[in-house]
């Protein structure tokens, strides 16, 4: 079982239809990439002399070469390794080493953020940058067959963060991402019909899982030519190419519903938007069902489990009628097909209906285990489940909402955000002897990032000493927007940080 096969089988039975495009220009038939991908495959295992099960890092910003990059990977039976565009090169560098990166692929506008770091990893064999004639001579390589993995074998590494801030790699097996494809056609839409997927969102997150089922069904891809999320670009794309979908960030929507652009959304053009990565307002939501019509699916996920835990339909959106329809917008529906969902108790049983407690998961699509960590593999799989951290109720008729974060986890605009990752950074500065920081809700974001300041009082450091420092080490993205300059931070009678109540502080009028 290669996933491969999805593009190679598409390729001989839809060989002429467009496979990519840069927005409204067509780019590559399905003959035409299953050539390229496989080209790139042979340069991949001969020039460069990798091994079966070696990982090849994309860290690409939505390009027309990421498609057959990843395709390219499994073709030559390696492990691609996709890493967020906006990371900072110092959390680059550490997914790199830490996944053993052979081979790093990447666009040229991050080649001046990756060229410095190769030195320093020894594992590495190569930094191709798109464009270049290193890279271009991938696709003019003989074609190799697709290699023989096995199911369980890893397709993707996907670097998420845990409780403890460094990045967490979840083996995501050939097997996995076919359940996640073949869930999306039970649960969300069954493509019967070619049609095209347009990635507004980063193909290194859930733009680029949802690639395998559009190209098993023979979509277009389209790939805007903007740097970055353009509401007006979206619907001149939606409005060209038609039968359209895309995956959202919350954000991504509020942006559109907001946008001049949106009156000009012809409807009748669009099939599909999945969104998820975060919470929608119920209000939000209503909005974007009076702009779109019923075709909004909601799925909840993690990258341990990929895209697929629950999903709200599109006919859970549409029954107005419903008696709990509030109820179900505010959910994040039920479990997908194929999949258990259980609210575990203190004690680790079964919570009663509608108690609150840890949601678990098991399914097909539950990743192997974490990459380089057997203590956070087995801590997190125990018993046969994925403990997701998340907290949340299940009711009789198995709508599950989710109702807090155990791991203090912030989403901004659809991404990860982990606390202590920001706090270790702060710690950093010699006026700051402790800090905490948390999630506080924002309009535009869905969550910004607040830091709570304990600092020395003969070298206290300004918020932009801090800011400078948080730019140097981490994403842009994660750095706090807003400061407070505290005696002391609440604690209970152990010493934690009770970061409820610092929410609690951010929410009263009288505070910045």
């Amino acid at each position: 079982m290669n996933l491969a096969d999805l593009l190679l089988r598409t390729a001989r039975r839809e060989p002429e239809r467009t496979a990519i495009a840069l927005g409204t220009r067509p780019v590559a038939s399905y003959r035409a990439l299953a050539a390229r991908a496989s080209a790139m495959a042979g340069a991949l295992r001969f020039q460069f002399g990798l091994a079966p099960g070696d990982r090849v890092a994309l860290v690409m910003t939505n390009s027309v070469d990421t498609i057959p990059a990843l395709f390219a990977c499994w073709i030559a039976g390696l492990c691609a390794v996709p890493i967020n565009a906006k990371l900072h090169p110092k959390e680059c560098a550490y997914v790199l080493e830490h996944a053993g990166a052979r081979l790093c692929l990447c666009t040229q506008d991050l080649e001046s953020k990756l060229a410095p770091l190769a030195s320093d990893l020894p594992a590495l064999r190569a930094l191709l940058v798109a464009g270049a004639p290193d890279f271009r001579r991938l696709s003019e390589a003989a074609p190799l067959e697709p290699a023989d993995v096995a199911a369980d074998d890893t397709a993707w590494l996907f670097y998420t963060s845990g409780t403890t801030g460094r990045p967490k790699g979840a083996m995501l097996t050939h097997r996995n991402l076919l359940f996640m494809s073949l869930a999306y056609y039970a649960d969300i839409d069954a493509l019967d019909q070619p049609g095209a997927i347009i990635h507004a969102a980063p193909l290194s997150h859930g733009s680029g899982l949802y690639v395998l089922p559009h190209i098993n069904r023979a979509a277009t891809h389209v790939i805007p030519e903007g740097d970055h999320f353009d509401p007006a670009e979206l619907v001149a794309l939606v409005n060209h190419h038609g039968a359209a979908s895309c995956f959202a960030a919350p954000t991504m929507m509020t942006r559109l519903l907001d946008s001049p652009a949106a009156g000009a959304l012809d409807p009748g053009r669009l099939r599909t938007i999945v969104y998820g990565g975060g919470p929608m307002y119920v209000a939000d939501l209503e909005r974007a069902l009076a702009l779109c019509g019923p075709l909004l699916v909601q799925i909840y996920g993690q990258g341990e489990s990929p895209m697929t835990i629950s999903c709200l339909n599109k006919a859970m959106h549409e029954a107005r009628d419903h008696p709990r329809y509030e109820a179900r917008l505010a959910s994040t529906g039920v479990a997908f097909t194929g999949v258990d969902i259980m609210i575990a108790g203190p004690d680790g049983s079964p919570a009663p209906a509608g108690a609150v407690g840890e949601v678990l998961t098991r399914s097909d699509c539950v990743m192997a285990g974490y990459w380089r960590n057997e203590a956070a593999s087995a801590e997190t799989l125990r018993g046969g489940w994925l403990h997701t951290g998340d907290l949340g109720s299940l009711e009789e008729d198995g709508l599950l909402t989710l109702k807090d974060r155990s791991k203090d986890m912030i989403i901004r605009g659809g991404s990860n955000i982990y606390p202590r990752e920001i706090e270790e950074v702060l710690l950093r500065h010699p006026g700051v002897v402790e800090v905490a920081v948390v999630g506080c809700p924002d309009p535009e974001w869905g969550e910004e990032v607040a830091a709570f300041i304990v600092a020395r009082p003969d070298a206290a450091p300004s918020a932009a000493e801090l800011d400078a420092l948080c730019l140097d080490n981490v994403a842009r993205f994660k750095r706090p927007r807003r400061y407070r300059f505290v005696d002391s931070l609440p604690k209970n009678n152990y010493g934690k940080v009770l970061k409820t109540e610092l929410r609690a502080w951010l929410t009263e009028p009288s505070n910045p």
